[in-house]
């Protein structure tokens, strides 16, 4: 892919400086970048290395436009203009329309026009498949599910039946969209099983990691509303709710019934209770664990930070004996007041 400098400036509504003629046809690291690439600075203390840099072209803040005289694009914030630029210079291979011969459709599948269908693929029966999606091999899309235009489903991806998902979602390999959330009763010293009888019903432009696992509702459904994104590795279990444009890192657990609102940000491993509610506009910072619903907007943390090991053994020896500091400092308190 070959773009002029003037070209990326009208893409990425960015300010131009230098040559707009000038011809990338690369986006590169900062340490790396060299003829015809383009590369980005958004961390300040690359700032002060910029003659260094071997790059062609250069995505800097606005700030600097009036000190810098280099073939530049200027942007309020230049890691946006990395992902738009990462976007354009895509490298990820499509799939060619069509459907390869070992695929299974069931004759009452509907799918839409310029689709891509890989080898292995089964579509069971009253699956709607939207125009222009790509499916890739070995997945699994279960009876009546409806996949909306422009979506992509990586290799071994299996959706069981009645999930909706909307426009341009993606899901990567190995991940599991409507299996069974943990329904289970105690009963005579056994368990028995509660059928999971709801859905999962996914937004546009979602996207979920690899070997994540979205659990289909127990009697009313799962929610993905429009633009959030989850990482790899990720569960979560039935009837959750995850409000528009909410993030969630790697590792992360969201047990049963919990709703999550509009723009948070879940860290990685974060572990969140079941049955509570968590405000818009909430941070929760890695290896958190939440047990309360959080109802104010801020940024929430738990967890112990990493230590040397010999001070790590000191200070869980201390934590053991809080309960007994505890009274003690009680009893001192009652005898100050005698």
């Amino acid at each position: 892919m070959r773009y002029n400098l003037a070209q990326l400036a009208k893409l990425l509504n960015a300010q131009l400086v230098g040559d707009g003629e000038l011809v990338l046809e690369r986006l590169a690291t900062f340490e790396k970048a060299g003829q015809g690439d383009i590369t980005f600075v958004s961390d300040k203390k690359l700032l002060t290395k910029l003659g260094d840099c071997k790059a062609s072209a250069i995505v800097l803040p606005s700030a600097l436009q009036d000190s810098y005289q280099g073939n530049a694009l200027f942007m309020a914030n230049p890691y946006v203009g990395y992902a738009l630029l990462a976007r354009l210079f895509d490298t990820t291979p499509n799939l060619s329309a069509g459907i390869a011969l070992s695929a299974a459709i069931h004759a009452t599948a509907e799918i839409g026009e310029n689709v891509a269908i890989a080898d292995n693929v089964v579509i069971e029966a009253g699956v709607k498949i939207g125009d222009n999606c790509q499916i890739y091999a070995n997945v699994v899309i279960g009876d009546h599910s409806i996949i909306g235009e422009q979506c992509k489903i990586y290799p071994n991806v299996t959706i069981y039946h009645d999930c909706q998902m909307g426009k341009r979602c993606i899901v990567h390999a190995n991940s599991v969209v409507g299996s069974d959330g943990f329904g289970n009763v105690p009963y005579q010293g056994a368990w028995v099983k509660i059928p999971q009888i709801g859905r999962v019903l996914i937004g546009n432009d979602v996207e979920i990691g690899a070997s994540t696992t979205i659990d289909r509702g127990a009697l009313s459904d799962t929610i993905l509303a429009d633009g959030v994104k989850i990482d790899n590795q990720c569960q979560i279990a039935h009837n959750v709710s995850i409000g528009a444009h909410t993030a969630i890192a790697g590792g992360s657990n969201v047990a049963g019934s919990t709703k999550i609102g509009t723009n948070c940000i879940i860290g990685g491993s974060v572990a969140m209770n079941g049955h509570i509610t968590i405000a818009d506009n909430v941070v929760i910072t890695g290896d958190s664990m939440v047990m309360r619903s959080i109802h104010e907007a801020g940024v929430y943390s738990s967890g112990v930070p990493a230590q040397e090991n010999r001070a790590w053994r000191k200070t869980t020896a201390y934590t053991l004996k809080i309960d007994d500091l505890f009274k003690r400092v009680k009893e001192l308190e009652k005898q100050l007041k005698d």
